[in-house]
């Protein structure tokens, strides 16, 4: 078995016990809020094909590129911001006042502006993921190394050069971080946008259901969107393997020299 089925094995281990134990313990439910989960499974086939164009993949889309958004924003912006004392200074405190405005609070504002369609729900994602992305990219560009930076300054590398092999790849393992911590984020938020005022999307769906009272349908939507958490999480780490690759290696090269 590869490392990497080994990581996937590991990775899926609990959930499989998880639902394992959410089965024998729900079979005998007659509970009409809280079904069974063969009830859950036996629908959710059904219910997600004919759903898939309308609400799945709209979800999917604005997740996406609500989250590339926040990730482009974040380090366009942190990478000034870290590099620069005085501007960051300048503009800490207005950072500060706006981070802590829940994103959930900005949807009535966004919906009187941009209505209820794509952008609203786009600027729901950004406005909420775009803070671990950004922080993290300020704290990663700061601590960038100063024997490093004097080198590249002797050598005359400079403007994009530098801040390609020095500055962005410096900071690439708090990126990373902070583009991780973004992307639950992200998700939680693409729900919260569709719940609010819409006609399509997992997170409108799922509200529909409710409403109709189709409740194995409901948790059937709650386990897709899990599904996507998990697939999306399995996505990020091979990306993150092969993006931090040089980090990886020069950390199992200390602790092995150490």
């Amino acid at each position: 078995m590869t490392h990497a089925l080994r990581s996937l094995a590991r990775a899926l281990a609990l959930p499989a016990v998880l639902f394992a134990l959410w089965g024998l313990v729900s079979a005998g439910s007659k509970s009409f809020y809280l079904p069974p989960l063969h009830a859950i499974l036996g629908v959710f086939g059904s219910t997600w094909s004919s759903r898939l164009t309308s609400d799945v993949l709209p979800s999917i889309g604005r997740l996406l590129i609500g989250y590339a958004g926040a990730v482009i924003a974040g380090v366009a912006l942190g990478v000034p911001l870290g590099g620069r004392p005085r501007l960051r200074a300048a503009l800490e405190p207005a950072l500060e006042l706006f981070r802590a405005i829940p994103p959930p609070a900005l949807v009535p504002v966004f919906m009187l502006l941009f209505g209820i369609g794509t952008p609203m729900k786009l600027l729901v994602i950004v406005s909420g993921a775009v803070w671990p992305v950004l922080l993290n990219t300020i704290e990663g560009v700061r601590a960038v190394d100063e024997v490093l930076s004097d080198t590249c300054r002797c050598y005359g590398i400079t403007g994009l050069t530098r801040l390609r092999v020095l500055v962005l790849r410096g900071a690439s393992p708090q990126i990373v971080t902070g583009m991780r911590q973004a992307l639950s984020i992200a998700i939680i938020l693409m729900v919260i946008s569709e719940m609010f005022a819409s006609s399509s999307g997992l997170g409108y769906a799922i509200v529909d259901f409710q409403r109709a009272f189709s409740i194995p349908q409901m948790w059937s939507g709650i386990l897709l969107l899990g599904a996507l958490g998990v697939v999306l999480s399995l996505g990020f780490g091979v990306f993150e393997a092969r993006a931090l690759r040089w980090y990886h290696g020069q950390r199992s090269e200390h602790r092995e020299g150490g």
